[in-house]
């Protein structure tokens, strides 16, 4: 027997399974679709009827054919849980949750999303729903206010640790830089006894950076988008979901160059402004 979930809210017990070719009682039975998970886990066929109970010991079960599966929609929140979901039609849930003594049971709700249209004030309506409906708590479940607590703690630590990230490699950027300008020492020190510029040196020396800093941007685009479909499907595969982990989009990709090819270049001229401001004969050791 295994738990099945209803909107994250409602659960219920497979109290068992018929198989599809079996005959059952007559009449119109109602359809349900089960998730990729339960069907996997309980060897479940479209056309079989599955008896689906509200009561976890499983008593009272009612009948139901399995019209279909579906994929859960991934959720981070419940990453790593095994989704052994269904979905029933409304009237149905109602039927099978209800308190048959509360004569109110088919008119009550406890929940109720409003879908706003373009230009709408949420602040304004919500303070015109609390102040036509006294109790009524209104919260928005879109935007910075929607967002659960633990994603905006990650998106903060992402940031930071991107802000690390791109010091650390720029100081060692620099440090390379700088090691492969001292390497040209006498081929900037010829150039200048044959009468080349500092200027026409420096606009030489940029350009290269430039050259360097974009093949390496393009060469670090081409990667991640080659291993973008590898880690999602290790990753699908490892906690069995459909969630997308990795997704290189234009904006990411575009952000990238311009945050690496601007660094690139700026090492460069910080490495070569140390050597350009020498004098001919320090360049060639003399």
């Amino acid at each position: 027997m295994g738990r099945l979930l209803f909107t994250a809210i409602l659960s219920f017990t497979v109290a068992g399974t018929i198989a599809g070719d079996q005959p059952v009682e007559p009449g119109e039975l109602p359809t349900v679709l089960v998730s990729r998970q339960l069907r996997e886990l309980q060897k479940i066929a479209v056309g079989d009827v599955v008896l689906l109970s509200s009561d976890p010991s499983g008593a009272d079960p009612r009948r139901f054919r399995v019209a279909g599966e579906y994929e859960p929609t991934p959720d981070p929140m419940r990453l790593g849980l095994a989704r052994h979901e269904v979905r029933l039609h409304l009237p149905d849930v109602i039927g099978m949750t209800t308190n048959p003594s509360d004569p109110l049971r088919l008119e009550s709700v406890d929940a109720v999303n409003v879908g706003l249209g373009a230009g709408v004030d949420p602040d304004a309506f919500a303070r015109d729903i609390s102040r036509r409906l006294p109790g009524t708590v209104v919260q928005p479940t879109a935007g910075d206010n929607g967002r659960a607590a633990p994603f905006v703690v990650l998106e903060r630590f992402h940031l930071a640790i991107a802000v690390v990230t791109v010091i650390a490699s720029s100081i060692f950027l620099l440090a390379l830089m700088l090691m492969l300008v001292d390497e040209r020492r006498a081929t900037v020190g010829i150039l200048r006894l044959i009468g080349f510029g500092r200027r026409r040196i420096l606009l030489h020396v940029l350009a290269e950076g430039l050259v360097i800093a974009a093949a390496g941007a393009a060469f670090g685009l081409a990667l991640s988008a080659g291993l973008e479909d590898l880690i999602n499907r290790f990753f699908q595969w490892r906690y069995d979901t459909a969630l997308v982990f990795v997704h290189i989009t234009p904006a990411i990709a575009l952000q990238s160059v311009l945050i690496s090819v601007p660094l690139g270049m700026l090492a460069t001229l910080v490495s070569s402004s140390t050597l350009l401001g020498r004098d001919v004969l320090s360049l060639l050791r003399r």
